[in-house]
């Protein structure tokens, strides 16, 4: 009888948390976030994802100045976006690259403390290796005291894009 009472109850309890779940995630159309970054210099930027980071060029579009003034995301300027991923699969994130042809208005910070908002993006790797002979063949700087080892296996980098976005890279040697 305890037996069944115990079923019963881990049965209900496990319906519950599979609703609550489902409810939860009812609300997104898509299980990814995309990420839009507005650089200096596009062809630096993509020189860096591309060739450093090792991302893909997946596909672009465009936004016209009206557009741009109704959604409130630009001042009547057009947008051309060149969107990237780390693998071209429809499940990867897409990480959105533009530029206005104008620097930033804020000095680029040394450390992710510096500023408010975000400030990093964390990507993990099967191998350190590639990474950290891309890294040395484009003259990127390691910062801190990088690469360095988080346990027995997985090694932390961290370096900054030319706009100044930081980026972990964590995975084996």
């Amino acid at each position: 009888m305890k037996l069944n009472k115990l079923f019963t109850i881990v049965f209900f309890l496990t319906l519950s948390i599979t609703a609550s779940a489902q409810e939860m995630t009812k609300h997104f159309s898509k299980n990814t976030i995309q990420v839009g970054v507005v650089v200096e210099d596009l062809d630096k930027a993509l020189d860096f994802y591309i060739n450093v980071i090792g991302m893909v060029k997946h596909s672009g579009f465009s936004v016209n100045s009206e557009f741009g003034k109704r959604s409130g995301l630009t001042d009547s300027l057009p947008i051309n976006v060149t969107v990237l991923k780390l693998e071209n699969s429809d499940d990867a994130q897409q990480w959105k690259v533009m530029s206005f042809g104008k620097k930033g208005s804020k000095p680029k910070s040394k450390y992710i403390s510096d500023d408010t908002g975000m400030q990093y993006t964390t990507i993990f790797v099967k191998s350190m290796k590639p990474f950290l002979e891309r890294i040395k063949k484009h003259n990127v700087k390691l910062l801190g005291e990088t690469p360095i080892m988080l346990d027995d296996v997985r090694q932390f980098v961290l370096v900054q894009d030319p706009d100044g976005n930081f980026f972990e890279l964590i995975g084996p040697e």
